[in-house]
């Protein structure tokens, strides 16, 4: 089959196109898929770059050393076909799978996989297992769900499973509920838009962190208003702050919540290593989430709100497979709203 292979930490010339690359068979309790639509994530490219080592302490636009173990948990096998965000037919079923050929499905990047001492372990699609970026993806049957009736596109499925599955269980963590005013950084991304949509079907006020070019995208998606990404909020206004931005603003962020209000982080773009005054947490009951672990519930939820079409994402571009390393330019210059998918 053909597709792309990560050949270790660096640059865009770390992406090989192969045609030689063996069709994966399934065993008992895994699906096979002919890969109909991938979409581009940031974790794509922190992975590609080494981001997620902690000898990185910059933003993901200025990697510039050689990087050993840089995945999510450590170092990764190369070559790895890399993709978390999946939307595919099914091809081929291994005993007991409990799924049939034509079948149209997709998964969290995040897998569950409990171990002794870990009860929150996961793995993750197109990190410690191979993923999307190719013509076929072989994922245990448990991990699928079955989007058949969902009135969306295989592209916009594919614009779901990280996106969205990241903000819902920012939201989830938050404890995002009706009638609360909720902050979202980086508010025309991928994460961001999302987030947009889902805190707004759950009955919150939205507003978003956002270049003023992209104001109206975010306010088309249900936020009330915007903020620049220079701008220092409003303090003591927001029940929670959703953020996927981190950086040099962090401690505005902080101050934008109300006593007792709850941050919660997935991301960290515009830099890990941030800097507050702890008393603006402790002494107003600010609670703090670190988001990556999903709950299964998590993404079943995502899945209902394919199936009855209550969501969409908005998808600003395509490009064949081929053409990853162009995709994933256009998707660090930023000026494209929403979501990037790729096509086999």
């Amino acid at each position: 089959m053909s597709g792309v292979y990560l050949t270790g930490h660096g640059g865009p010339e770390a992406l090989e196109w192969r045609d030689d690359i063996p069709v994966p068979a399934p065993g008992p309790g895994q699906v096979l898929v002919r890969v109909a639509a991938a979409g581009v994530n940031n974790t794509d490219i922190n992975t590609r770059v080494g981001w997620y080592s902690s000898d990185v302490t910059g933003a993901t636009d200025a990697v510039d050393q050689d990087i050993e173990a840089g995945g999510w948990g450590g170092a990764l096998n190369f070559p790895r076909i890399q993709g978390g965000d999946l939307c595919g037919i099914v091809e081929k079923v291994g005993p007991n799978s409990g799924f049939k050929k034509g079948q149209r499905v997709t998964c969290p990047i995040n897998l569950p996989r409990p171990r002794p001492g870990s009860p929150q372990g996961f793995i993750a699609l197109g990190s410690e297992i191979d993923g999307a970026f190719a013509q076929y993806c072989l994922v245990e049957a448990n991990d699928f769900y079955d989007v058949s009736a969902s009135p969306l596109s295989d592209v916009e499925i594919a614009a779901i499973p990280c996106a969205f599955g990241t903000a819902e269980n920012l939201l989830t963590r938050a404890g995002v509920t009706a009638g609360q005013k909720v902050l979202i950084t980086g508010a025309s991304g991928g994460v961001g838009l999302a987030a947009v949509q889902l805190a707004a079907l759950r009955g919150a006020s939205v507003w978003g962190v956002t270049a003023a070019a992209k104001a109206e995208v975010v306010k088309s998606q249900g936020a009330l208003g915007t903020f620049g990404r220079d701008e220092l909020p409003p303090q003591d206004m927001f029940d929670a702050v959703i953020d996927v931005v981190g950086g040099p603003a962090w401690a505005s962020l902080i101050l934008a919540l109300k006593p007792g209000g709850h941050y919660a982080v997935s991301g960290a773009i515009a830099g890990p290593i941030v800097e507050a005054d702890l008393r603006d947490i402790y002494l107003r009951d600010i609670t703090v989430h670190g988001c990556t672990h999903q709950a299964p519930e998590v993404f079943g939820r995502l899945v209902e709100l394919m199936n009855t079409g209550r969501i969409k994402p908005l998808v600003s571009r395509t490009y064949p497979l081929k053409d990853i390393a162009r995709a994933q330019a256009d998707f660090q210059a930023k000026t494209l709203p929403g979501k990037l998918v790729l096509l086999p």
